[in-house]
């Protein structure tokens, strides 16, 4: 069997997915026919019915054009922000003195609880959903990049300083390229978090998205349209997951394997 997985590990891995999704499928129908949650958690059919009526209607293609964009303005700002700010961190005595307290002050305030300030501030339009999103992805980089800066290998800084190198050498040539895993887990969470942010971005009043189809069908008890909603947000984390994991590997071959 080991054998195997070393020779076929590609088609071990397929096969070891399909069986968990067998399995699930299983679980499922199990749960779905139970007194207690079958009203909640409908039969699979029944959500793959709604699958394919939404697709053919095409509501589910706008839902998920709409959260798509979103998703991603968010964390492309939360991203482009982080960078910067937690590089700074690590690096800057000073600057992190400032700045650090707030940002652990501001982390423990969950983006919900912005929802008034946003709308207030801009409207509930496309900007108030990618000001939540971005809140929630930039707290979540910026902390678990800083860390990265900070847990360079030292003996990594010693070495470049016996050869002299200058304060912009041993930045750009060892804390930068010791930080990119840091920042590829980075981006892994910070496209978790913007996920996960999106049913409580869309409750600035959207008409459509994801949340917005999954809160609407909860309010009617379409519970096969809230399954649905939330098994799409799920694929495209998995998605979006799977596409960073391929990054991550080719940007740190130079890794030892383990």
């Amino acid at each position: 069997m080991k054998r195997f997985m070393e020779m076929h590990r590609t088609l071990y891995r397929s096969l070891c997915l399909m069986l968990s999704i067998a399995i699930a499928l299983v679980l499922w129908s199990v749960i779905s026919r139970l007194p207690s949650t079958g009203s909640v958690f409908v039969s699979p059919l029944l959500v793959w019915d709604a699958f394919v009526e939404n697709i053919q209607n095409g509501i589910l293609i706008i839902h998920i054009r709409d959260s798509l964009i979103r998703v991603v303005l968010g964390f492309a700002l939360g991203f482009i922000v982080s960078i910067p700010v937690a590089f700074l961190l690590g690096w800057y005595e000073g600057f992190r003195v400032i700045v650090e307290p707030w940002i652990q002050f501001l982390r423990t305030i969950p983006p919900i609880a912005l929802i008034p300030i946003v709308i207030v501030m801009f409207g509930i339009g496309t900007s108030a959903k990618v000001a939540i999103i971005f809140f929630a992805v930039f707290l979540t980089m910026v902390v678990t990049i800083y860390q990265g800066v900070r847990n360079v290998d030292n003996t990594l800084i010693k070495a470049a300083r016996v050869f002299d190198a200058t304060d912009a050498q041993l930045f750009f040539n060892v804390i930068v390229p010791a930080s990119v895993p840091f920042i590829l887990t980075g981006v892994r969470l910070g496209l978790a978090t913007a996920l996960t942010t999106l049913v409580a971005a869309e409750l600035t009043g959207a008409a459509t998205g994801l949340g917005t189809m999954i809160q609407q069908a909860g309010m009617y008890f379409q519970m096969d349209v809230v399954l649905l909603g939330i098994i799409v947000i799920g694929i495209i984390g998995f998605i979006f997951d799977k596409i960073v994991l391929l990054l991550e590997k080719k940007l740190t071959s130079w890794q030892e394997v383990r």
